[in-house]
């Protein structure tokens, strides 16, 4: 049988500090997985698809 997954969201205004929750989070927890972002603006400078 299939374990059953959670859904997590993190949302913060830009310096709150998701991504260190999120890498603190997933060192502490390996089995977590990272979702697929998507956006319907356009990208930015540097940023790739994916």
């Amino acid at each position: 049988m299939r374990r059953r997954g959670a859904l997590f969201v993190v949302s913060a205004p830009s310096g709150a500090g998701k991504t260190t929750l999120c890498r603190e989070t997933r060192q502490r927890l390996p089995d977590l997985a990272y979702s697929v972002s998507y956006t319907t603006r356009s990208p930015r400078l540097g940023e790739k698809d994916g």
